[in-house]
């Protein structure tokens, strides 16, 4: 009765804060709705039993297609010339009917497709709008089976069901030949021993998802969730596997309602309609996320004020209480660079509007914060209230851009400004009408959008809190259902608005902040981690959620700090702080019935404490500006496990490293606190050679080390051969943390915002008799910003620098020097 007991609690809390903040009349709007959707669903005939899954059977015969082969199986009807497996040629022809077959084409060297037919087609809304070229592999035939093989990756087709091997020879995965129902398909791989399978999306669960059950399937859990609730607001069918020797990345392009069953020595992988199709790619792992988004789509370059601290909360109910918050945060030199309203500032929740008598001239507020250096973004549902007379809901009419049910009458369902219509975002016209009802609010100056409510989430009494699966949608004209369509609302929601921001702010680079996704939607948005509980426990499952999207390609990442809904402990908001200063985005931000939570209203240990997470952040700003170039540019992720640290490094079976720790980039590894009361942790450490934030000495890696965890610190590491580029009060100064051959770092930097000029510095120090040789290359027209450049040296006592003939003494804070091509570190000792 345990478990059923608490979430039932849950649902009667949740619904008593409904009740308490919007009235009672969402209660019977909530009732209402859940009655109709099942009825509806049940007319549909969605209640009845599934058809009994059957096998497609044994390969029968086979042909080359370009990139690849086609395969047929024994439901087929075998045209003339069939040639049984495994040999190929003049294999059958099954034109357009109902028997199993399947394509299996190499986009490169190291990307394989497998689609299985016949299939539900879909638009490949996940997918950049690029097309990887074919490659022709080698074609052989084995005593095993036959062989399509390029210097990188092998698929071998067998009796009982496909292997694939890497270019070293070695098997990645080894799955049977699929089963369907209707309109499902599903098939089990199987799974190695100590094979540990990452990714899948946004999950309450740790790091490695082995031993757990996961949905496809976008949904608001209502309320606050912890660890084991599945499945959540952001799903990716993309798992990565991390094996003894090598790995591999597999990513289902179906955005229909799908699972993984990861508990047993199989896993079974199904959707319950759409496409049959997956991609592979051999590791190294990093490499296979970047061969990901490279087909996907790489994030762009985010404006540099995004990397900076957000804030928000739901609850500040008139212009005046905004003001004093940011008024807050300047006064006391805390480095605020975007505040969010929530959806206080509208009028009676209704999106597109702003209610005058509480938030008057709100364009004018927008460019007072601006010209103190703090942007505005304004959070948008997608519930378009359903009342006579609301211009958006008469104009979405008019231009029919609403989703409708299978009768063809508007869908409805009740929202926070009541019953709403919801924009098809599948509807070219309807994104086009979406971008529009934008224009406003951009030509006020807001700085970017957050969506939220885009699962889609619905208030439900019971059941799914969204639309019936029956719910009809364009899909580009093709058509389709709600099963199909669910998960791509929330990525064609922030596409919408991308595309109303290239419209309406064409010189500024779009800032969107999305709930909801799926493959792909990194194109256009960050994510957080939305409504986690306020306890010890939920900052653990928040880490693994951050790491978990990181893994799945969402690099953008990061999470309301101290939870949603609860009063965090001054000692769980301050470790909370801490670890949310290295992900990127940065936000406080929680429920209107939780206590008020700006820094200084904690006390002055924890004001302390945030201070120094906040200025670390702000030094940190050329560091993180850079990956943010990286991810936008050659697909490498923000936030690393520390698997993806290089080496033969290897979670000790003991440790809890795998999700307790990470990377920022490469050259930081970061420790944060998640237990109460602990003032030290034992941190691993990957191999090479790590330098302590700021201390001396040097520790040496793989193996473990236990640092202090003072309250207003975290441990915090270097990895050795890094220069790290930061901004103090003199300007940027690079800290030098030598390896042993020396160290090396990379400066992107540009105006900050917009298409400008740039310009991309790489650092280079070379170890030399007596000291360092250190080389500054440069490409790009944007001058250099800062008066000189400084630089300390850690592992060692910098003495003095020679640049062009002249000494520059050192310091104990280092040096500052003119920019120079190449210069000459002398080192005491």
């Amino acid at each position: 009765m345990g478990a059923p007991r608490k979430g039932w609690l849950k649902t009667l809390w949740s619904a008593a804060k409904t009740v308490a903040f919007l009235g009672p009349g969402i209660i019977l709007l909530a009732l209402q709705y859940a009655r109709r959707r099942d009825q509806l669903e049940a007319m549909e005939g969605r209640a009845s039993r599934a058809e009994a899954w059957q096998g497609v059977g044994r390969p029968r015969g086979l042909e080359a297609i370009p990139g690849g082969v086609r395969v047929y199986f024994q439901e087929a009807k075998p045209g003339q010339g069939a040639s049984p497996y495994p040999g190929h040629g003049q294999g059958p022809y099954l034109g357009h009917g109902r028997s199993p077959y399947l394509e299996a084409v190499f986009l490169g060297e190291d990307l394989l497709r497998l689609t299985w037919f016949p299939r539900e087609a879909v638009p490949p809304y996940a997918l950049a709008d690029s097309k990887p070229p074919l490659w022709e592999p080698e074609r052989l035939e084995t005593p095993e089976g036959y062989l399509l093989k390029t210097p990188r990756l092998a698929l071998r087709l067998e009796e009982e069901g496909l292997s694939i091997w890497d270019g070293e020879g070695r098997l990645l995965r080894r799955e049977a030949y699929p089963e369907r129902s209707g309109r499902a398909w599903r098939h089990r791989v199987r799974l190695a021993s100590g094979e540990r399978v990452l990714g899948l999306g946004e999950r309450a669960f740790p790091l490695d998802r082995r031993g757990g059950v996961f949905r496809f399937w976008n949904r608001d859990p209502g309320g606050s969730y912890g660890l084991g609730e599945d499945p959540l607001y952001l799903s990716v069918p993309l798992w990565l596997s991390l094996l003894h020797e090598g790995g591999y990345l597999a990513f289902y392009e179906n955005p229909a309602d799908g699972f993984a069953d990861l508990r047993g020595e199989e896993a079974l992988v199904g959707f319950w309609g759409g496409p049959f199709r997956y991609y592979l790619i051999p590791g190294p792992l990093e490499k296979a996320l970047a061969r990901y988004l490279g087909l996907t789509g790489l994030p762009p370059l985010p404006p540099r004020w995004a990397l900076g601290f957000h804030y928000a909360r739901w609850g500040l109910r008139r212009r005046e209480e905004v003001e004093e918050v940011v008024e807050g945060f300047l006064r006391r030199g805390l480095p605020l660079r975007a505040v969010h309203l929530d959806i206080d500032y509208m009028r009676g929740y209704r999106v597109f509007t702003v209610d005058e008598g509480r938030f008057p001239d709100l364009g004018g507020m927008v460019r007072a914060f601006r010209e103190k250096g703090v942007r505005t973004v304004l959070i948008l549902d997608p519930g378009i209230k359903a009342e006579k007379g609301f211009p958006p809901y008469e104009e979405g009419l008019r231009e029919g851009v609403f989703c409708r049910l299978p009768s063809g009458e508007v869908f409805l369902g009740p929202v926070w400004p009541g019953l709403a219509a919801f924009p098809d975002f599948t509807d070219p016209r309807a994104r086009d009408w979406w971008r529009d009802r934008l224009r406003g609010f951009l030509e006020l100056g807001v700085s970017g959008f957050w969506l939220d409510m885009n699962e889609p989430a619905l208030f439900a009494a019971w059941g799914e809190p969204t639309f019936p699966k029956g719910v009809r949608h364009s899909l580009e004209g093709q058509g389709g259902d709600h099963l199909l369509a669910h998960n791509l609302y929330g990525l064609l929601m922030a596409r919408a608005s991308w595309e109303g921001f290239r419209t309406w702010a064409p010189l500024s680079r779009p800032f969107l902040l999305t709930r909801a996704g799926y493959a792909g939607v990194q194109r256009f948005a960050w994510a957080w981690t939305a409504d986690v509980e306020s306890t010890w426990e939920g900052l653990r499952t928040t880490l693994w959620a951050l790491l978990g999207l990181s893994l799945s390609g969402v690099y953008f990442v990061g999470s309301d700090i101290g939870g949603f809904s609860g009063d965090p402990s001054p000692e769980l908001y301050l470790r909370w702080f801490q670890m949310a200063a290295f992900t990127p985005f940065f936000r406080l931000h929680s429920a209107r019935w939780t206590k008020r939570r700006e820094p200084w209203r904690l006390g002055e240990e924890v004001l302390a404490g945030v201070r120094w997470a906040m200025g670390l952040r702000e030094g940190l700003l050329p560091y993180l500006y850079t990956l943010a170039y990286e991810a936008s540019h050659q697909g490498l992720p923000l936030l690393r496990p520390l698997f993806l640290a290089g080496g033969p490094y290897r979670d000790p079976p003991h440790g809890a490293s795998l999700g307790e720790a990470f990377l920022l980039g490469k050259a930081l590894l970061v420790a944060p606190v998640l237990e109460e009361g602990a003032r030290a942790k034992e941190v691993p450490l990957p191999p090479g050679r790590w330098y302590p934030w700021q201390g001396d000495g040097a520790l040496e890696g793989p193996g473990w080390v236990r640092l202090p965890a003072p309250l207003d610190r975290i441990p915090l590491l270097v990895r050795g051969g890094s220069l790290l580029p930061l901004l103090q009060e003199e300007g940027l100064t690079l800290h030098l943390y030598p390896g042993e051959e020396g160290a090396q770092g990379l400066l992107y930097w540009d105006e900050g915002d917009g298409a400008g000029a740039y310009r991309l510095d790489r650092f280079r120090a070379q170890r030399v008799e007596g000291g360092f040789r250190l080389l500054w290359e440069s490409e790009g027209d944007y001058p250099w910003p800062w008066d000189g450049i400084g630089l300390k040296l850690f592992g060692g006592r910098l003495s003095r620098v020679w640049v062009q003939g002249k000494a520059y003494p050192a310091g104990e804070g280092g040096v500052r020097l003119p920019p120079f091509a190449e210069a000459f570190l002398e080192v005491a000792g």
